[in-house]
């Protein structure tokens, strides 16, 4: 039998990835499926503090064991912006398409447009806390490509492939992302427990 646990998401992409690492030994639960239709306020000042703000949300609020994770695009160009302000770079609106555009106009000139992505995932277990993050470096291209994925994935090329994460697909996309190498060190690490 699969062992239940709350992600701190209602993002159904994310929800996919997830549920596609983690497979069949973890019934992965979104905030929907457990009635929590709040906004969980996003408000630190990193990605570390962010999803642990969600984690400890649904604890206090709902009493599940949980995770909640936050990513953010890091540009070197841009003293790693958008970072934690990645889904609302270009207003609260959280519009990725304006986002994307946002940075593609701020990197306009500049010749280098290395980046990368970084997710911190935040579990709260038993009582504990416990931190895993996974990163992927790469550039970002001068206009979007490719049509998968979501967020800033038709910008972005992973270091050792010539297609963009929205060309790519997510089937390797969820063998080399950022948040699938945060993944498989929760995976890893509830697999022990």
């Amino acid at each position: 039998m699969s062992k239940k646990i709350v992600f701190a998401t209602n993002n159904k992409h994310k929800l996919e990835e997830v549920r596609d690492i983690l497979g069949a030994s973890f019934s992965v639960l979104s905030l929907q499926e457990i009635r929590c239709f709040e906004d969980i306020p996003e408000t630190a000042a990193t990605l570390e503090g962010n999803a642990l703000l969600k984690a400890r949300y649904i604890k206090a609020y709902y009493g599940y064991d949980c995770f909640a994770d936050d990513t953010g695009l890091e540009i070197k160009m841009l003293n790693n912006a958008p970072g934690v302000y990645s889904a609302r770079y270009a207003g609260e609106a959280k519009d990725s398409k304006a986002n994307m555009l946002k940075a593609l106009s701020e990197l306009s000139g500049k010749l280098d447009r290395s980046a990368r992505f970084r997710t911190v995932i935040a579990l709260l277990m038993e009582g504990d806390e416990y931190l895993f993050e996974g990163t992927v470096e790469g550039n970002i291209i001068e206009s979007p490509r490719g049509t998968a994925g979501f967020g800033y994935d038709p910008v972005f090329v992973p270091n050792g492939y010539n297609e963009t994460f929205a060309e790519l697909g997510t089937d390797i996309k969820n063998k080399i992302s950022h948040r699938a190498e945060a993944v498989k060190k929760l995976k890893t690490f509830l697999d022990e427990k």
